[in-house]
């Protein structure tokens, strides 16, 4: 079947980049070896190295490209814009030699006889110098779908060969000091998965932001999944936990729903030599569309498994760990899943050694607009809005590229850019990979804020604190906090960290600690769910405005419940897989009557309190008729965080627990609700926050696993002075010695029962002498703000090294 000019998958192997190019090499790989493995991948074949040479010899198109690419400065836009142009002209002039087009329309005969005469056919580039691990090539030469016919397959053969000379592919080429007539074209001609009626999307074995290993991030749009590369919609987008998921959990860790404003669908339009002047077309997407997952969360499972798989295969293949990055597509003919490229991660995956570089703003002003963030830096210039390619030589250094999206023409001036703005696209799409590779931050699918920008105006781009970019205006300081990590010793005293927002938790998954000592269910109640938890069990106790609230965040969800406990459970879950297997410490909900008022729905459950602080909060609530069953979905979400999600590093915490009797009742509830203390390892600490804990702890330590020093409400009790408080804040010191003799008492009455003991306030990270204290006591563990993390930890060191307690 196979010969010079094509190659079949099952004859092709990752060795045979050479003559067949990156994308053909990897779908050989994976047909030859992952089929049996039950990962699907379409037949098709290659059409070789050979091939494009001999197109180029017969012609005789060398010696004109030679002298035309001789003294190309590519950085000049003109230039290069009007000697791409010849050169594509001088390809586009050869005829294609008639032993090619045989050997091409033989194997096109193969193909339709394995899947019927009306097969359709993707036709991709695949160049002899991409998709290694060094150079991604994404979206340099072009792809044509929905190809039918032979004078259809030719012409699209004849267009990818063209496209070896785009502006864009020179200027990639002259990028990584490839010689522009040494990287040969080759082409996919492979059977065209029906996404057009069914989704697709792409998919990387990292945290593409952040390079967090443990998680399958899956992006998903309606239709074909050119949308999502081109940024045009933004798309749906699932984490899959890989280590917890090889244990058996079949879960998604996290979701987002995305608007999906438009989908990619096949054209029919011909020209009279029956070859489609347009391969595809862009529509809108429905009102149900764009309110639902376009795939079910059996789908992600399935896509994180082949994910998993073909990481696993070409890492043993490179005798090293290779994440990838991978392209997919869902037939909605035949209703199954299937790979359709994979090559190796070249961003995050490529940075070596133990440096951390954090970004921290240190002033702000008015937030502008806001987006997805795309790498965790942060860029400030005068911003320059380009919509057209031909305004691309307008563009200066250092000016922040705004622009409806971008495509690989783009990309000269993308790399001299502070800061790349999109209207649309989602964190996969053109321009967020080529800024995440060029190491720019970007903001995209801005959406609605993006009227906001005007050319000449000067805004700062921040993408240094999680998932939302944040474009402020005018040009703000900032810092770039670098530490080496190669050097730092782990202490004996366990260092964790405070942290609540799950969107900065697989950023902060490079820290030097020993897990999460402090999860706060606060901040993903009131910045994910936004509303009262009582009010997803009671909407006919709301008016109807925050019921039609509720209704349209849960639209996607098989009720306002299931809405609750899986935002809250992902959020969880987030947080606790940044440090699996590591302990997370979950604390149960905090929130004083007023804060729970300002929720969604608040004010029709809470009762007006004259001292919120000391009153109807922690575990007085759990139990009592009024919150008990908010208390419910709370349990829901946790029991669903270690039981269906697999992560048994959670370990729960009650709050603000007043008295033993209160205990009980507590643990009797959630017991309940599933939540056995042991069973499948289930630890629950309590927070040693009141006076009365302290003096009754060898009574607490019967019912609890651990405790958590809870300085702030510890020294607010301890001292009688309301934390809330201006007119006495002045007698709010955590280091006062009956604070002090109060947090000594405490580990002790641990250490006798035999129970971990840690601190979780905020004193440790602002006043050293705090941490000297509790090293000196023999405390289990010191959970800090991440900021103080590394400097907190090497004085750790030092006071163990005087005490004698180096490991």
């Amino acid at each position: 079947m196979s010969n010079k000019f094509v190659r079949w998958f099952e004859d092709i192997d990752i060795d045979d980049v050479s003559q067949v190019g990156g994308k053909n090499a990897a779908l050989g790989e994976m047909y030859r070896e992952l089929t049996a493995q039950n990962v699907r991948i379409p037949n098709g074949f290659a059409v070789t190295a050979d091939a494009y040479r001999h197109v180029l010899d017969t012609n005789g198109a060398w010696g004109k490209l030679q002298t035309l690419l001789d003294g190309l400065d590519p950085d000049n836009i003109k230039d290069l814009q009007k000697c791409g142009a010849a050169a594509r002209a001088i390809v586009s002039a050869c005829t294609l030699p008639e032993d090619l087009e045989s050997a091409i329309l033989a194997q096109y005969a193969i193909l339709k006889a394995e899947y019927g005469d009306d097969v359709s056919l993707a036709v991709r580039s695949s160049a002899t110098a991409e998709d290694s691990p060094e150079a991604s090539f994404a979206g340099q030469n072009e792809t044509y779908l929905n190809v039918s016919g032979e004078d259809a397959l030719l012409d699209a053969y004849r267009r990818c060969l063209v496209s070896n000379f785009t502006d864009r592919s020179i200027h990639y080429k002259y990028d990584n000091n490839f010689d522009y007539l040494k990287v040969y074209l080759c082409v996919v001609v492979m059977k065209m998965v029906r996404s057009d009626s069914g989704s697709s999307g792409v998919m990387f074995s990292l945290d593409t932001e952040t390079g967090f290993k443990d998680v399958v991030f899956i992006n998903a749009a309606i239709g074909l999944g050119e949308s999502v590369v081109q940024g045009s919609v933004d798309p749906d987008s699932f984490y899959v936990h890989k280590p917890t998921f090889e244990k058996g959990a079949r879960s998604v860790l996290k979701r987002k729903l995305g608007k999906k404003q438009q989908k990619m669908i096949f054209a029919d339009t011909l020209n009279t030599a029956n070859i489609a002047t347009e391969y595809t077309r862009y529509i809108d997407t429905s009102a149900e569309e764009q309110t639902q997952f376009c795939i079910s969360d059996e789908d992600v499972m399935v896509l994180a498994e082949y994910a998993i798989k073909v990481e696993a295969h070409f890492s043993n293949k490179a005798n090293m760990h290779r994440p990838m990055d991978m392209e997919w597509g869902k037939d909605g003919l035949d209703g199954h899943l299937y790979m359709l490229q994979a090559r190796p991660e070249t961003v995050e995956s490529q940075k070596r050694g133990n440096l951390l570089e954090v970004y921290h703003l240190r002033e702000t002003s008015s937030i502008l607009a806001q987006g997805q963030a795309v790498g965790a830096r942060i860029g400030a210039g005068q911003v320059r809005i380009v919509n057209d390619i031909q305004r691309l030589s307008e563009f200066q250094t250092g000016d922040v590229l705004v622009t409806s999206s971008t495509t690989p023409d783009w990309e000269p001036v993308m790399k001299i850019a502070a800061a790349i703005v999109t209207n649309g696209g989602g964190r996969t799409c053109h321009a967020a990979i080529v800024a995440r590779e060029l190491g720019i931050p970007a903001v995209v699918g801005v959406g609605a804020g993006f009227d906001a920008l005007e050319d000449g105006q000067e805004i700062t781009v921040s993408c240094a604190d999680g998932e939302v970019g944040n474009i402020y205006e005018g040009i703000l300081d900032f810092d770039i906090e670098t530490d080496d990590l190669s050097d730092l010793k782990r202490p004996r005293t366990k260092i964790m960290m405070n942290l609540g927002n799950p969107d900065q938790a697989f950023n902060l998954s490079s820290l030097p600690v020993d897990g999460i000592g402090l999860a706060r269910l606060e901040f993903i109640i009131s910045e994910y769910i936004k509303a009262h938890p009582m009010a997803f069990r009671h909407p006919e106790k709301v008016d109807q405005k925050t019921r039609q609230a509720i209704a349209a965040m849960s639209e996607a969800y098989a009720d306002p419940a299931d809405f609750f406990v899986k935002t809250l459970s992902e959020g969880v879950a987030t947080l606790a897989a940044s440090v699996y297997p590591e302990p997370c410490v979950v604390r149960m909900s905090d929130f004083k009557s007023n804060e729970y008022s300002a929720l969604l729905g608040g004010q029709f459950f809470e009762p007006t309190e004259a001292n919120p602080m000391i009153g109807f909060r922690g575990a007085a609530r759990y139990s009592h008729p009024s919150y008990a069953e908010g208390f419910g979905l709370e349990c829901a979400a946790m029991k669903r965080v270690r039981d269906e999600m697999g992560l048994t590093n959670v370990i729960l915490m009650i709050p603000f627990c007043r008295r033993v009797e209160e205990g009980k009742k507590t643990l009797e509830a959630m017991a309940s609700h599933g939540l056995v203390r042991g069973e499948n390892g289930l630890e629950i600490y309590v927070m040693c926050e009141i006076p009365n804990n302290v003096i009754l702890i060898d009574e607490f330590a019967n019912l609890f696993d651990g405790f958590s020093i809870g300085s702030n409400d510890l020294t607010q009790l301890t001292l009688g002075v309301d934390r809330d408080s201006e007119l006495v804040a002045f007698d709010f010191d955590e280091r006062d010695p009956g604070v002090m003799q109060m947090i000594r008492l405490a580990v002790e009455g641990a250490r006798r029962n035999n129970r971990h003991s840690g601190l979780c306030g905020q004193a440790p990270s602002d006043y050293p002498e705090v941490v000297e204290f509790l090293v000196g006591l023999g405390i289990d563990s010191i959970s800090l703000n991440p900021d103080t993390i590394l400097a907190t930890t090497r004085q750790v060191l030092e006071v163990e090294a005087r005490l004698g307690r180096v490991v």
